[in-house]
């Protein structure tokens, strides 16, 4: 089974979408279609041994639109669609060069020498050179009995060119008849211009939507030097493979994920992890693609390529996700697909009961509400209301750090009423640090030396911990007889002393004991859930360490504005009940469960699903996994474990807490635009088609002109796109 993103072209409206998503679909081998109007893409899942993309393509193409199936660099895709953009820039200029005479004409001066005549010739090419896409599709659409708005444009235009056209060069007919010749050369040359506008400054606008997507895909530079037998080689980043060995210079972008080789310098990966700082890369260190090198110079092997780097994920994610459909999308989806049909039917419905309604010039008159009906119903505005509001939204998050999976996820977001955070990693940091320490008062920088030196040669986390705190001591001592002992400490000699650090049941063995000031600090440490570490010189007792995990800073203020939105939150560790109750109490939390195994976290979530909460999970571990499966939804920290990625629908790349209100107010403001956006589409529609249709005319004489229709139509897909661009703000 093959997956994989392949540009659609040809399509032009939401019915379009459907029926390349429908031709998809139905095609043996094919597992899934899912076809996106709103940056004209198709997902799409099949098995090779079954059919080939190239028959999928002919059958495609059969229907009147393409499926580019040859892999296309992203710059050259960007390239067609500038192409294709200012192509149709110039043909909507062109249009309206030759539409506003026959407009001026058609309404004021038609009773001008050949004023007829004039209007034929400049309209002429307005429906035959720049709308000729629209009755071509509509040709081959019909061929394949389907129907979509070129039918409805190229149908309505058709019949106003083709009666104008008759009266123009055959105006004795009707006149036989005692009929007034009329023609209608300007609402088929208009309506053509007005939809060619739509179209133009609908496809301006759709390229917002991906402004972010873009901003991504410019992190990764297009060349690097590679370094091979001593020289530099300028090579594509896409052409570079793994092992080879490359040179970053300053101020250079980082091409590729891998492990540095030589050299040294500050890297800023602000606009992957969100933090400010730059960060010291020196041999072993990992870089990532997109991160930017400051003023030193280095080499690193390339360890990730392609589509395997980090930001490459990031990138594909964020495509994956602007590509799916919401739920609320299938209804668009069904309403859209027989949206043009009824339209058509309605039409024709409308032109026989104008034509037997008995009124002066009923069947003419019926002709311009049929043309005026097919012309005004836009199936565009239903179908770019939720694609263009997604797209929007996963390059707003993408923007801030937050990786939403597709488009469900994120309509899950607006119902959240309850939140679970785990502890280590989500609101603490996830590092044991040194937060306190007590000293004898015979303690010295001799002493801080000798501790730095034993502690650095155990791999225990919580030596790490205190040998980070004297990371400033530059003073150098050579240890001997350094020994270990599995859950109770290390020790070793310096000259006639020996120094042991670690439990004080295993100091007390060796005669130490724990009395006065050190004793109270030591007490109050433990109450407070802190792991204590004794320092030992001989008999005597001459510090201890306070090692927690820190709460991260964000993290009290991010609770803080969860709890002031509505969100109750509550706290699940495997750690143990007193570091629990101290996290808990410091960042405001008022529900907490300590000494929890992954079933238990599940199984607690589950309880309050039960209790008919709509519950999001935040996690960075494997032990989250199950739970974070079973949320309504998951949201994995960036810097936590590839499985709990996986799982989760969300991922904050920063590792920030203060990204989870950031995630919630988006989602509630995408369903919100969403909304805004159907109500507009479906409103439109169903006051413009009755209107369009003559509704008005027994009570008030109206009837609404084909042009103005043309330009409402327009305005409709027009308005709906603007409104999406607001979630960029």
């Amino acid at each position: 089974m093959k997956k994989k993103e392949i540009p659609v072209t040809g399509m032009s409206c939401a019915a379009c979408a459907i029926s390349v998503e429908k031709t998809l679909s139905t095609s043996p081998g094919v597992k899934s279609a899912s076809v996106n109007y709103a940056n004209h893409v198709a997902l799409l899942e099949w098995e090779e041994d079954v059919v080939s993309l190239e028959k999928l393509q002919k059958e495609v193409q059969s229907t009147g639109y393409d499926l580019m199936i040859e892999d296309v660099l992203q710059e050259d895709l960007e390239k067609m669609q500038l192409e294709a953009y200012q192509k149709l820039r110039k043909k909507t200029l062109y249009a309206g060069i030759l539409a506003l005479p026959v407009f001026l004409i058609g309404m004021f001066w038609m009773h001008m020498p050949y004023g007829n005549y004039i209007m034929w010739a400049l309209t002429t090419p307005v429906l035959l050179v720049m709308g000729r896409q629209f009755f071509i599709q509509a040709w081959k659409l019909a061929g394949n009995r389907q129907a979509n708005m070129d039918t409805l444009v190229a149908l309505s235009t058709g019949i106003a060119y083709i009666y104008s056209s008759f009266n123009t060069f055959f105006p004795e007919y009707l006149a036989s008849k005692g009929l007034e010749v009329h023609v209608y050369f300007e609402a088929a040359s208009v309506i053509i211009f007005f939809i060619l506008l739509g179209k133009t400054l609908e496809s301006g606008a759709k390229a917002g939507t991906g402004a972010a997507l873009k901003k991504l895909m410019d992190l990764q530079p297009t060349d690097l030097i590679v370094l091979k037998d001593g020289k530099e080689i300028s090579m594509k980043t896409s052409e570079v493979k793994k092992g080879e060995v490359i040179l970053i210079k300053p101020g250079q972008k980082i091409p590729l994920d891998g492990k540095v080789l030589e050299g040294s310098s500050y890297v800023n990966e602000s606009m992957l992890t969100g933090e400010p700082l730059p960060v010291l890369k020196e041999k072993d260190t990992q870089v990532f693609a997109g991160t930017i090198n400051s003023s030193g110079s280095f080499t690193f092997i390339a360890e990730q390529v392609g589509r395997d780097t980090f930001l490459a994920q990031i990138i594909q994610r964020v495509k994956a996700a602007q590509g799916s459909k919401a739920p609320i999308q299938k209804m668009v989806d069904k309403v859209a697909g027989i949206f043009v049909p009824v339209v058509l039917a309605i039409g024709i419905i409308t032109f026989f009961i104008w034509g037997f309604s008995g009124i002066e010039d009923s069947w003419l008159r019926g002709m311009l509400a049929l043309i005026t009906v097919w012309v005004i119903a836009c199936p565009c505005a239903l179908g770019l209301a939720t694609p263009t509001a997604i797209m929007a939204a996963m390059g707003k998050g993408a923007e801030m750090g937050i990786l939403i999976k597709d488009a469900e996820s994120l309509e899950k977001g607006k119902s959240i009423d309850t939140l679970i955070l785990d502890k280590t990693g989500t609101i603490t940091e996830g590092n044991p640090k040194v937060i306190d320490a007590i000293f004898h008062e015979s303690w010295n920088e001799s002493d801080a030396a000798l501790v730095k030196a034993i502690e650095s040669k155990s791999e225990h986390p919580l030596a790490k911990a205190i040998s980070g705190y004297f990371e400033k001591s530059d003073q150098k001592i050579n240890i001997t007889d350094f020994q270990s002992e599995t859950g109770k400490g290390v020790s070793a000699k310096y000259g006639d002393d020996i120094y042991r650090i670690g439990t004080m049941k295993w100091l007390s063995s060796f005669k130490v004991e724990l009395t006065g000031p050190l004793q109270v600090q030591s007490n109050k440490a433990l109450e407070e859930g802190a792991i204590v570490v004794f320092v030992a010189k001989n008999t005597e007792l001459v510090a201890i360490f306070k090692i927690a995990d820190p709460i991260k800073t964000t993290s009290i203020k991010a609770i803080t504005e969860l709890k002031q939105m509505g969100i109750v939150i509550h706290m699940l560790t495997g750690d143990q009940n007193k570091t629990a109750a101290w996290v808990a109490k410091e960042t405001g939390i008022d529900h907490f469960k300590a000494e929890m195994l992954p079933q238990d976290k599940a199984a607690y979530l589950k309880n309050l699903q039960a209790q008919g909460k709509h519950v999001a999970m935040a996690g960075d571990g494997i032990n989250d996994s199950e739970a974070l499966s079973l949320a309504d939804l998951s949201i994995a920290m960036g810097k936590g474990t590839d499985i709990a990625m996986e799982v989760a629908e969300v991922t904050l790349v920063h590792s920030d807490l203060s990204q989870i209100p950031k995630t919630l107010h988006l989602t509630k403001k995408t369903v919100t635009i969403i909304r805004q956006n159907l109500f507009w589409a479906f409103i439109y529609n169903i006051i413009g088609i009755p209107v369009a249709a003559g509704i008005l005319y027994p009570t008030f004489g109206f009837l609404l002109n084909p042009m103005i229709a043309g330009a409402a139509m327009a305005l409709s897909s027009v308005s709906v796109v603007t409104n999406s661009l607001r979630l960029r703000k």
